[in-house]
């Protein structure tokens, strides 16, 4: 099986526009979120991490989305010596809603019909940077980002392309935010991943790129991903599992993929969204998998939900990470809440790490793990 490296990565986001300014960012503790007051996508205010508006440009012909994505696509590239028009690449686009913002205008004509489609953004985005082939569009509820970079991993590995560039990203909209209120699923605060008082999800706006190579010298060479796997619970449209039996399904297929065991892992990038159910969920998986002792963190107290970037901008904090020998804390934990027990990053630490599980879960009872190695 052929090796897979990350040559380079990028995340755009309210933190910063690069990786590097991100994970300066993480260090010192800060957060995206902020109260808003957007008559425009809700009556009332609301918790976000949400880009400014200066960040884009209202004349361009691309939609926010998509120029989150190209920003986010080119500075990725500008770090490796990969041509966009190499035949042996494949462009792997994730999002959950894309441009559904369109909709909101109150128009449904055949131009926003088309507009509206993933597929349509990815082809302009594909003829942007030059891309030869059909560009594959990964559209998985909330572990679309994860399963992306599985699905570009398993190309390479298999000799399908020699590179894949995988980028994904969301915008929230009156559409996206009404939705998760619908459930009664939206913090009333800046969200609480695994804490006893958490009360819900905070939503969030990014954008993140990861180039993977089987070429060492394409880009940086110093971090692989493994392995990775991908199961379903079928228990509830929107509730995850009870069990968490399916998540850890998937963890284990992830490590034995990998050729390791639960001491080899130093550290997990749990999904942690702060609901009820899912924090208790991935506790249950976690604990399933012999890996209650290992150190866990969740991200979306600095960057909310990210919904289909989330697993490629928790992905990329997990790569620099491992680099740079650093657990990033989980911003708004203070007190265990979940049903069984787990080690929740509560601060900064340093230590020496070669090994990452990331995991994500989503609505339709989706889940995602996958093992990102240091050499």
């Amino acid at each position: 099986m052929r090796e897979v490296f990350v040559a380079s990565d990028n995340i755009f986001s309210p933190l910063g526009r690069d990786s590097a300014v991100n994970f300066e960012q993480l260090q010192i503790g800060r957060s995206g979120i902020r109260q808003h007051h957007k008559s425009k996508t809700s009556a009332h205010s609301f918790y976000a991490s949400l880009f400014q508006d200066e960040v884009f440009d209202p004349g361009s012909t691309y939609t926010k989305f998509e120029q989150a994505l190209i920003y986010s696509i080119e500075d990725a590239l500008k770090r490796t010596r990969l041509d966009a028009r190499d035949d042996k690449t494949i462009f792997i686009l994730s999002s959950t809603k894309g441009n559904i913002s369109l909709l909101e205008s109150g128009e449904l004509d055949n131009g926003v019909r088309e507009k509206i489609t993933l597929h349509h953004s990815a082809s302009l985005i594909a003829n942007r940077f030059g891309f030869i082939h059909q560009p594959i569009v990964v559209s998985h509820a909330c572990i679309s980002g994860l399963l992306a970079i599985i699905t570009g991993m398993r190309m390479l590995q298999r000799g399908l392309y020699k590179h894949a560039i995988i980028a994904g990203a969301d915008i929230i909209t009156r559409f996206v935010l009404s939705g998760f209120h619908s459930f009664q699923a939206i913090s009333p605060e800046p969200c609480k991943p695994f804490d006893a008082n958490r009360k819900g999800i905070t939503l969030g706006e990014g954008a993140s790129t990861v180039i993977l190579s089987v070429d060492a010298n394409m880009g940086k060479s110093d971090v692989q991903i493994r392995s990775g796997s991908v199961t379903n619970d079928a228990n509830h449209i929107s509730g995850p599992s009870r069990t968490g039996d399916e998540l850890h399904h998937a963890i284990r297929q992830a490590m034995e993929g990998a050729e390791i065991g639960a001491s080899d892992i130093d550290f997990i990038s749990a999904h942690g969204t702060a609901t009820l159910y899912n924090d208790d969920m991935e506790a249950r998986a976690i604990n399933l998998s012999k890996l209650e002792h290992v150190p866990v963190n969740s991200l979306k107290g600095c960057y909310g939900h990210t919904l289909g970037a989330a697993g490629l901008i928790e992905s990329v904090v997990s790569i620099h990470s491992l680099r740079q020998n650093l657990l990033i804390p989980t911003v708004g934990f203070s007190e265990i809440g979940t049903v069984e027990p787990i080690q929740v990053i509560d601060k900064m630490q340093s230590r020496e790490m070669s090994t990452c599980l990331k995991t994500a879960s989503g609505f339709g009872g989706c889940n995602a793990a996958m093992v990102i190695v240091k050499e």
